[in-house]
């Protein structure tokens, strides 16, 4: 009877699925546009790379499931119950016999999860076990610009291409280590202040489930606890068109295997169980860092992570960081309750320009930051939240998840943020990119009363107290989101989101001397059409803009993949065409292994793309991606050392990976 159990399961859920790492990429799409427009960058890198290892349900622990961020606690209680009851699955369908496992939810789950990995020791295991059995992975990278910048003229000091290499090995989730080294375009290799090879080095070592000592990090690492208002370097979704990933969870502590330069902590990191449900976590980092010098005190931090002039070599390493602090964790039952206490300081006195909207900036050499999280989970409710307080100010966030039933969910978040808050090391729910100077409440909800539909809605209201960029006063922002979503088929969806945004903004030219409301209307559509060998994807944007007058965009983007023996082949073309650059749209494009590529455009023109890979056996793999965009409005593409003579921007990016 089990099997037959099983069978049926396996005929309800294994045909072929649109959703998949497909909703990952949209969810980190739409994060990266909401990003973009508040000047923020995010590396997709670690994040991408976590997902990419299958965790095996029948051995994986809770902080495991974790890191699958549209996993919910109560989900994430109930798998590790089942289990516990049952024994171990024979199959991944088996989810759906799982308490509150609705099927887009185990749709999701497929590509990140297996249940038949031969590694299962109990304990930590042996040296010659760990030699024998572990994976080892080398991943290398090639990007050719068919261009030329104005900064290769004089000041850049080496060469277009984009070089990097990276080596990673694990065994199970026991052991993983790795090296990474990293040559951006326009930095010299094996010369000049690069006389050692590349720019950049990485390395890391990450072990678990050694007894008592839960994690131990050594190298290059993340760090991630309470609600973030204390210290969080992990990356986190936020806000959406979705509530799968709206719970903020601690992650404790990652490794980073990224080549991000800026968002990451050297040194040591380990959790420790002192008893059972008590948990602490202590931390020491020190890095070099990048920055700009003045009269023997640091002026301003640099965060690009390039150095190919003269003047951006100068700035590489010119100052210093120490971190170290702890977090400790007592959890019992559905009741969680940690404090996290940190010190940090740079090694020269930093003192950047406090005027205007940086009149509350963080400076000074010494700093710290102590933050109280607690998290309750009933039986259809979640409360969570943190208060902080730093050297100066103090922050404070809340939320509340209710869910009724699989179809139904509502979330509400307040979070007071003040504009003196200091925490160089905060990443919490925020809209203003930043946790400081910050009031708003933000209610959304996501229902399924209708079979093959789902809906989602919400709205933010946000006060600044102080001012920010590009306006000069204390101002206020609304925030509203729709999503319809019609999914008839598994292999057939569509739906339809709509952003409006209203906020504040100094008139261009008028020196802040007259502010105005900004409005913005964004209406995104999507048809997606897939099977085993071929996807079908339409997707169609249009934008309205309004201060003063109105500035129009949109743009229209076709993708076709198909799969045939080893060769996966996605071509993509986008048409767009904006009055100007607030009206700028994005788009998604299939990017290389661990990356995440979303353009955005201005002005009137083309982006063509083709993705090859190639897979040959379960060792080599070898992508290459061709694009280009083309301006059908000018001459010269960007400006000052980034400026290209020309209306084509054309680059190829080649890469190759062993694994053994």
């Amino acid at each position: 009877m089990k099997l037959i159990r099983l069978y049926l399961l396996a005929l309800c859920l294994c045909q072929p699925n649109l959703l998949l790492a497909q909703e990952i990429n949209l969810l980190l799409e739409e994060k990266l546009e909401e990003l973009a427009d508040d000047d923020e960058t995010v590396n997709y890198d670690d994040l991408l790379q976590e997902l990419s290892q299958p965790i095996d349900l029948n051995n994986a622990t809770k902080e495991q499931l974790e890191r699958l961020p549209f996993l919910s606690d109560q989900q994430i209680e109930n798998i590790l119950a089942y289990i516990y009851v049952h024994g171990p699955m024979q199959t991944m369908y088996e989810l759906q016999l799982v308490e509150d496992m609705d099927r887009r939810t185990i749709q999701l789950l497929l590509p990140f999860i297996q249940v038949d990995t031969p590694i299962q020791e109990k304990h930590f295991p042996k040296v010659r076990n760990i030699a024998k059995r572990g994976k080892h992975e080398v991943l290398t990278r090639l990007d050719i610009p068919f261009y030329k910048r104005k900064g290769y003229e004089q000041k850049y000091l080496g060469t277009p291409q984009y070089h990097s290499l990276r080596y990673l090995f694990a065994y199970g989730d026991y052991v993983q280590a790795g090296l990474t080294a990293e040559k951006d375009a326009g930095e010299p290799l094996f010369k000049q202040h690069n006389k050692y090879g590349y720019d950049h080095y990485g390395f890391y070592i990450m072990l678990r489930n050694l007894g008592r000592v839960k994690a131990l990090a050594l190298g290059d690492y993340k760090l991630s606890f309470g609600q973030g208002l204390t210290l969080a370097s992990s990356f986190r979704l936020g806000k959406g068109y979705s509530l799968a990933t709206a719970e903020t969870r601690s992650t404790g502590i990652r490794k980073h295997a990224s080549f991000d330069e800026i968002g990451y902590f050297r040194g040591i990191a380990t959790t420790i169980t002192l008893l059972k449900g008590l948990d602490l976590s202590a931390f020491y980092s020190y890095r070099k860092m990048d920055g700009i010098l003045k009269n023997g005190m640091i002026s301003s931090i640099t965060k690009t992570g390039l150095h190919r002039s003269q003047t951006e070599a100068d700035r590489k390493g010119a100052l210093s960081m120490q971190m170290a602090g702890g977090h400790l964790t007592f959890h019992q039952n559905r009741f969680d309750v940690g404090i996290t206490g940190l010190w940090y300081g740079f090694n020269k006195e930093y003192l950047p320009r406090l005027s205007g909207y940086a009149a509350y900036k963080l400076h000074c050499k010494d700093f710290y930051n102590v933050g109280v999280d607690y998290q309750l989970r009933l039986r259809n409710i979640n409360i969570a939240g943190e208060v902080a307080k730093g050297k100066k100010g103090w922050a404070a966030l809340n939320s509340l998840i209710y869910q009724p039933s699989q179809n139904y969910k509502l979330m509400l978040v307040h979070r007071y943020y003040r504009h003196d808050y200091w925490a160089y090391f905060a990443n919490a729910f925020n809209d203003g990119g930043s946790v400081q100077n910050e009031n708003g409440w933000y209610l959304a909800a996501e229902v399924s009363p209708i079979a093959h539909f789902r809906f989602f809605g919400s709205i933010d209201l946000v006060s600044y107290p102080w001012w920010k960029y590009r306006i000069s006063k204390p101002s206020k922002a609304f925030e509203g989101r729709l999503r319809v979503e019609w999914l008839p088929t598994s292999q057939l969806s569509m739906f339809v989101n709509y952003r409006y945004k209203r906020k504040e903004r100094d008139v261009t030219g008028m020196s802040g001397e007259l502010t105005l409301p900004t409005y913005h209307h964004q209406v995104r559509y999507r048809l997606s059409y897939q099977t085993d060998k071929l996807l079908l994807r339409t997707t169609a944007d249009w934008n309205v803009f309004t201060q003063q007058q109105h500035s129009y965009g949109w743009q229209v983007t076709q993708l076709a993949g198909l799969q045939f023996w080893k060769i996966k082949l996605h071509l993509q073309a986008t048409y767009f065409h904006t009055d100007d650059y607030d009206a700028r749209v994005y788009g998604y494009e299939k990017g290389l292994l661990y990356t995440f590529y979303s353009p955005s455009f201005s002005g009137k023109g083309m982006r063509y793309s083709a993705h090859l890979r190639l897979d040959l056996g379960k060792t080599f793999m070898l992508i290459a991606k061709f694009g280009q965009t083309h301006y059908f409005d000018r001459e010269v593409i960007s400006n000052g050392d980034d400026q290209i003579a020309g209306s084509n921007k054309t680059d190829l990016q080649l890469q190759a990976r062993m694994k053994f």
